[in-house]
């Protein structure tokens, strides 16, 4: 009896130290029960957004964002500050790998340049990742509307890490990214080439896009 609890207790241990270590590895709103997460990206000239959840269990997270859409092709601009939860539909710990899906909602009110007063905002959205300590990949789709508007990000990100980490030692991560922007925010697809960088709970990249403007995100987990 007592070696099979005590086995029993091995295998939670070692899920849970995996969980913890390959999490960072793309940016999520869940990293762990009873933890905070603060999240800040810049785009320059498109996008600016942070965000701060609370994790009251490992599944669900809870907080608020601010967003920041700055068109690029038409002189359009949205301020989004929104209330939103953050659910863990599903997570697979394989021996090797990690696998998550997750889905937000929130409401919020936004100001814009096109519309006049503010609007109730609705938020909406999904993320798919799949991660080892070498690879990984991560699609994110979220979309913000209201009466006046709907604009909805869409994120493929592919990492690729020349030499595996532990949970102490800094890992190292070279990610392409490809976004396509609705609601006239961008035309195209806008592909950036990141250098990702994290230890323990803190996480910041940084690169270029194709047409040379700066992208910088950071990710802190206590």
């Amino acid at each position: 009896m007592f070696e099979s609890t005590q086995g029993a207790a091995w295998r939670v241990a070692a899920s849970l130290a995996f969980a913890v270590f390959t999490c960072p590895a793309a940016a999520k709103p869940i990293a762990f029960a009873d933890g905070t997460t603060i999240m800040a990206e810049y785009g320059a000239g498109t996008m600016e957004e942070a965000q701060a959840f609370y994790a009251p269990y490992y599944w669900l997270s809870l907080g608020a964002g601010f967003l920041r859409l700055d068109s690029d092709v038409m002189p359009r601009t949205r301020n989004i500050d929104d209330l939103r939860a953050n659910y863990l539909v599903h997570r697979w710990n394989l021996d090797d790998a990690q696998a998550n899906v997750f889905a937000w909602g929130g409401l919020g009110s936004a100001t814009g340049n096109d519309f006049r007063g503010s609007v109730l905002d609705r938020e909406i959205g999904f993320q798919a990742d799949y991660e080892t300590r070498r690879l990984y990949a991560s699609w994110v789709t979220d979309l913000h509307e209201s009466t006046a508007y709907s604009d909805r990000i869409d994120t493929l990100q592919l990492g690729f890490a020349p030499y595996a980490h532990d949970y102490q030692d800094l890992a190292t991560w070279l990610v392409l990214q490809a976004r396509d922007y609705s609601g006239g925010i961008h035309d195209g697809v806008e592909v950036a080439l990141l250098i990702r960088l994290f230890k323990g709970g803190a996480w910041v990249e940084a690169g270029v896009t194709q047409s040379g403007k700066p992208q910088v995100m950071m990710m802190f987990n206590f």
